[in-house]
């Protein structure tokens, strides 16, 4: 096993280096950033950026893997006050699984997709469920799950780091792991000191996707059933997989590298308010102004935030591109509304 997640680690990187370069290729940088705020580096310099451009490599494994004690999410009993792992599907009961797609992934042969709780500190403001990045071939658990998981947290939200199913998955089927999430804790809103119209997702890259196409092509009621034909639907399933929020950092509506800008797709799906966070030296830089003027132009509020000189994969942000206070400042403005 060993063996096989470093063979995926090196097929990763190269990977991701690729579409680095193929996007740069590409760049196209507006001459202007529209409505949109830039933000400098800091004077002093003291921002240390994680990447220049390019995609970090992968991560380390979850902190806090399943054993066979962890408990499912259609019957897990929530324990706000301290970090809990759920699986979200029961073993052997997984929609969608392919024998030969748990062989291609990086994870491992049994893997079954689950999520990790951080407990909200002082005054509960809602949930956040976070999707690490990773091009769909390793989730970015240390940067772009924990690390923000840590810092949200401490700012008053329940926060939930979802591993989800990476490729040769497809993006909808992950996108079923992350709305069996969003299931599960807004029927377990009461314990965890949350309304059921406070819970925002939040990506990185894939991730970002990842939340988008929840959002994008699932009105909140798809139910597993409607991809697996053998899989029966649980009371879980019947629960709204919504989100009154979404975080895109260093992401957009669409698919890897694409990015979906039809004004009758956007409006036909009713998105919540958006929050973007991304760099100037981003070699998607081009597709996330024109997601984000997309977004805006079928009425949907959005909000972005562009940090000069900053390039892919900074995951909980520094001094140079500090983006989670803003989050914060955005998520309360929604949260307040609802």
């Amino acid at each position: 096993m060993a063996m096989k997640q470093h063979i995926f680690r090196l097929i990763s990187a190269a990977i991701c280096l690729c579409m680095c370069l193929t996007a740069c290729s590409k760049k196209d940088v507006l001459d202007s950033a529209g409505s949109q705020e830039v933000i400098s580096p800091a004077p002093d310099g003291s921002g240390e950026q994680t990447s220049d451009g390019g995609y970090m490599p992968p991560p380390d494994d979850a902190e806090n893997a399943p054993d066979e004690d962890t408990p499912t999410a259609d019957s897990a009993v929530p324990v706000p006050d301290r970090q809990q792992t759920v699986l979200l599907w029961k073993k052997g009961k997984v929609p969608a699984w392919n024998e030969e797609y748990q062989h291609s992934s990086r994870d491992e042969d049994d893997f079954v997709p689950f999520i990790e709780s951080f407990p909200a500190e002082g005054k509960i403001k809602g949930a956040v469920l976070i999707c690490p990045g990773g091009a769909f071939q390793f989730r970015s658990m240390q940067p772009e799950g924990y690390a923000v998981a840590k810092r949200l947290s401490a700012l008053g939200y329940q926060c939930f780091a979802v591993s989800y199913r990476l490729s040769p998955y497809s993006q909808e089927v992950s996108a079923l792991d992350l709305a069996r999430a969003v299931r599960y804790v807004r029927k377990n809103a009461d314990a965890y000191g949350i309304r059921e119209d406070e819970i925002a997702v939040v990506g990185f890259s894939a991730g970002g996707i990842l939340c988008g196409e929840l959002l994008l092509n699932n009105d909140g009621f798809l139910r597993p059933s409607a991809l697996d034909g053998n899989y029966t639907d649980d009371g879980l399933d019947f629960v709204s997989a919504r989100a009154q929020a979404i975080g895109h950092i260093y992401s957009f509506y669409g698919r890897l590298s694409v990015s979906n800008n039809d004004a009758d797709t956007l409006r036909r799906a009713d998105l919540p308010p958006a929050f973007y966070a991304y760099g100037t030296r981003d070699p998607f830089y081009s597709q996330f102004n024109r997601n984000v003027e997309a977004v805006k132009a079928v009425g949907v509020p959005a909000e972005s935030h562009v940090f000069e000189n900053v390039g892919h994969g900074f995951g909980a942000g520094n001094r140079d591109c500090d983006w989670i206070p803003l989050f914060d400042a955005f998520l309360t403005s929604v949260f307040d509304k609802q």
